[in-house]
């Protein structure tokens, strides 16, 4: 099940279609979220599932139970492989999220649950958000919650999945953005590792933007990041 999602945060859909164009030989999976969603609409979605391109649909649900179950029976028609809600909107919400998640043809996708963005920092956890925890384990909470509701896995820093399959079940997934390769800037991220350690950790998926969307040749970016992250 292990593979990179690339994160499409493109402006708009020639920007991301140019952008998908140079991978002629493999159809990376992708992740489309807020700036393009919110721009181009569904219609963006059904053309690049269209192209054969598996799909993580991320627009971090999170709202009162019946508006997030419905919100998710409108997304699920249009095929996503993987889709989130925020692990912060309680069981109940995620329970209706999971109720709500069927495709058109009665499947479910993997359904996962955001926990703390890659961006916050201890300090503003504190601070900010109030919670005296560690950020492992607020994590680690938030995952139990989110394997009771009985969603697939969650999105979180590559830094706490070790404890985070010890504190669930090894078969729970784990998405992990915040990867940079060794020689990479961190731009905004805050907890990050290497493609390479993000796999010793046990990722299942990592989600990789800017190193190989800005990167001055994509394709090679791309498949130095997976070659690293599988071990090839």
């Amino acid at each position: 099940m292990k593979d990179v999602i690339i994160a499409c945060d493109f402006k708009n859909k020639e920007t991301t279609l140019e952008f998908l164009d140079r991978f002629t030989e493999r159809k990376p999976f992708v992740k489309i979220g807020m700036e393009l969603f919110y721009f181009e609409g569904p219609a963006i979605v059904r053309e690049i599932k269209a192209r054969g391109h598996k799909i993580f649909l991320d627009l971090k649900l999170h709202d009162i139970p019946n508006t997030v179950m419905s919100a998710m029976k409108s997304l699920c028609a249009l095929d996503p492989d993987i889709i989130d809600v925020h692990a912060a909107g309680t069981i109940a919400m995620m329970k209706a999220a999971m109720e709500g998640a069927v495709r058109s043809d009665g499947s479910k996708p993997l359904v996962v649950a955001i926990t703390q963005l890659t961006s916050t920092t201890p300090e503003a956890l504190k601070n900010e958000l109030l919670i005296n925890e560690t950020m492992e384990n607020t994590v680690i909470k938030y995952a139990q919650n989110v394997q009771a509701a009985g969603l697939s896995g969650i999105v979180c820093s590559p830094l706490e999945v070790v404890g985070v399959k010890n504190g669930t079940s090894r078969d729970f997934i784990t998405i992990t953005p915040g990867i940079r390769p060794a020689d990479y800037k961190k731009d905004d991220q805050a907890r990050f590792t290497t493609p390479a350690q993000a796999a010793k950790n046990g990722s299942d998926f990592i989600v990789v933007g800017r190193p190989i969307t800005r990167a001055e040749d994509p394709v090679a970016a791309y498949n130095r990041i997976y070659n690293e992250f599988m071990g090839l």
